[in-house]
């Protein structure tokens, strides 16, 4: 009854996942709130045995587990180095290169790959993207040429480290449990940097030239905005004459946003307020039905010799950008009316581009969604505003001051001395993440508030809730018998062809799921599998880890991947023909190396 009982909580959990119905962390809590009710309830009525079932404590001990507190403390330890510029400085380098394209690709993934192997690789991602889409625009390179690269790279550095990836912390902390063996800091690396270098070769000689060169310079064309975008001529017996912007209704009643009027030579940014005359000429935003409607109605008339370019909008006081919904953005899951985005920002959404689609009806009402790149018009003297937001990350180069040399030193120092007590075991990893975030923020490198807010929770209550279903799995005895069933298919083997049987399904689970989701779902299987063999469970949860850690085959597999869909103008199928030969790559190297490291 156990067995059957965790293996039901496990497949509704995997469905929810695969499906995307619910968030990953609701998901995930969904279950633990499900085993801690199962628990209570089978053992009240003698369904449930206590000795086959988690207790409470161990319910909850996602809370307060060493892997998801070095976790968070690791997001902090990030957000130091993001802040303070000690990032950005590496993202400089980046702009005295790239002369050609391959020299451009050679750099990002260097620089990327050896920064994600210390720092979470969504905060080197963020940092990296606004410098990588202004070099390629100020060399004519086409950025879908390097963004792939760049999110693929960022994932080659985390499987150098214990540090560089939350699954590899997680795998290490379950074989911990399991009386296993925490992993070391640098007990990745000989392998990660084998499979980083492999990874750069493979782009840098076969997958760029699967990639497309999809985006121009020109962000009104990007986004498609030519018939989207207009000018229209108040005529002189229009009934809006005489009334502002805001009287008019034109967004309520039309789905028309009036962005700015021309009037005699002068240009109104932002003109709600604004009474309008007989000739002014309005830049309007809508589609072609909502535009004749306005003709008709309201005495306007569509410019036809008007053609949209960047040019149009811009102006001395006014720019175009682009701005991606960043990882733990409080926009996620909110419109741009929930959030009144045009006062709070100070700007006007035109369009949104979304996996590969773009979207521009009625997208006041849209729920965002982590990735999605928003074309904004705003004032210049506003772009910084919308760079300091937690919730965006502005697409954009802008000149800025220098940030403190000294606490760049600081920053670099407080994160060296985290990894190296670390790796010489002199304090373990978790302890040496929660003193580096507490230096962080007495060197004044971070403000508590800025240390809170760099924390992922959704991340974080992801871990805290699937955990328990991987002591739930061994508990059960569940685990064992999923593990045996996999080891008549392939037992007969050789322990080799279990590695590789393990690493393919942690594979493929990762690209329809959490990574972390997959890990802890896996991780107990093989450690069951190696008991069973009689080998050594070191190879098995290597493998789980490397496979988990890396997804190139969708671009919702992993967060960088999503963070780069969207300003590389990329398909869902510009992944599958890149990441699927790089996993399989990825998957050969494993089965044949990881042995090589970790007999059995």
């Amino acid at each position: 009854m156990e067995i059957a009982l965790i293996l039901a909580v496990v497949l509704g959990a995997l469905v929810l996942f695969i499906t995307e119905r619910f968030r990953a962390d609701l998901v995930a809590l969904l279950a633990l709130a499900t085993l801690l009710l199962i628990g209570q309830a089978g053992m009240w009525v003698g369904l449930v045995r206590p000795d086959r079932w988690v207790s409470i404590p161990e319910t909850l001990s996602g809370l307060n587990n060493p892997a998801v507190i070095t976790v968070a403390a690791m997001f902090v330890l990030s957000a130091g180095l993001e802040k303070t510029g000690a990032l950005a400085g590496l993202g400089r380098i980046l702009t005295r290169l790239g002369r050609s394209q391959a020299v451009l690709l050679i750099a990002v993934m260097l620089i990327a790959g050896i920064a994600s192997a210390f720092v979470n690789n969504t905060a080197a991602v963020a940092v990296f993207l606004p410098v990588v889409l202004t070099v390629c625009t100020r060399r004519r390179i086409s950025p879908s040429r390097i963004l792939i690269p760049l999110s693929f790279a960022s994932q080659f550095g985390g499987v150098c480290t214990l540090i560089g990836t939350s699954t590899n912390l997680l795998v290490s902390s379950i074989s911990q449990e399991a009386g296993r063996g925490a992993f070391g800091m640098f007990e990745f690396t000989a392998l990660g940097s084998l499979m980083m270098g492999t990874g750069m070769l493979y782009m840098l000689l076969i997958g760029r030239w699967a990639l497309p060169a999809r985006r121009g310079d020109e962000l009104t064309e990007a986004y498609r905005l030519r018939e989207y975008v207009t000018e229209v001529r108040v005529l002189t017996d229009s009934p809006l004459v005489g009334k502002t912007v805001g009287e008019s209704r034109l967004g309520e009643t039309h789905d028309v946003t009036v962005l700015e009027i021309l009037r005699d030579q002068k240009r109104i940014w932002s003109p709600h307020a604004q009474p309008l005359q007989a000739g002014d000429i309005l830049v309007v935003r809508g589609n072609v039905k909502s535009l004749m409607d306005v003709r008709s109605r309201t005495g306007l008339e569509i410019e036809p010799e008007f053609k949209l370019k960047d040019e149009t909008l811009e102006g001395q006081e006014m720019t175009l950008v682009e701005a991606l919904v960043a990882p733990r953005s409080r926009l996620v899951g909110r419109t741009l009316t929930e959030v009144d985005f045009r006062n709070n920002y100070h700007a006007i959404v035109l369009a949104v581009q979304r996996a590969g689609h773009i979207i521009r009806d009625k997208i006041a009402r849209l729920p965002l969604r982590l990735g999605d790149a928003l074309l904004v018009l705003l004032r210049k003297s506003n772009v910084n505003r919308l760079r300091a937001s937690e919730n965006l990350i502005v697409l954009a180069e802008v000149e800025a001051q220098l940030p403190s040399s000294r606490r760049n030193l600081v920053t670099l120092v407080i994160v060296g001395l985290v990894v190296a007590l670390a790796a010489l075991n002199v304090l373990p990893i978790v302890i040496s993440a929660l003193l580096g975030s507490l230096a962080m923020v007495f060197a004044r490198c971070l403000r508590l508030e800025q240390a809170y807010d760099a924390i992922d929770w959704q991340v974080i209550f992801l871990l805290a809730g699937v955990f328990p279903i991987g002591i739930a799995l061994q508990r059960s005895g569940a685990s064992q018998i999923l593990s045996d069933q996999l080891l008549r298919i392939v037992g007969g083997l050789g322990p080799i062809a279990v590695l590789a049987a393990f690493y393919l399904l942690t594979a493929a689970l990762t690209e329809l799921m959490s990574n972390a989701a997959a890990a802890v779902l896996i991780a107990p299987l093989a450690i069951s599998a190696a008991d069973a063999l009689g080998v050594s469970s070191r190879p098995l949860l290597m493998a789980v880890a490397f496979a988990a850690s890396t997804s190139f085959a969708t671009p919702v597999g992993y967060q960088t991947n999503t963070m780069v869909y969207g300003p590389g103008g990329y398909r869902f199928t510009d992944f599958t023909k890149v990441g699927v030969p790089l996993n399989l790559l990825f998957w050969g190297l494993g089965v044949w190396l990881i042995p090589k490291f970790w007999p059995f």
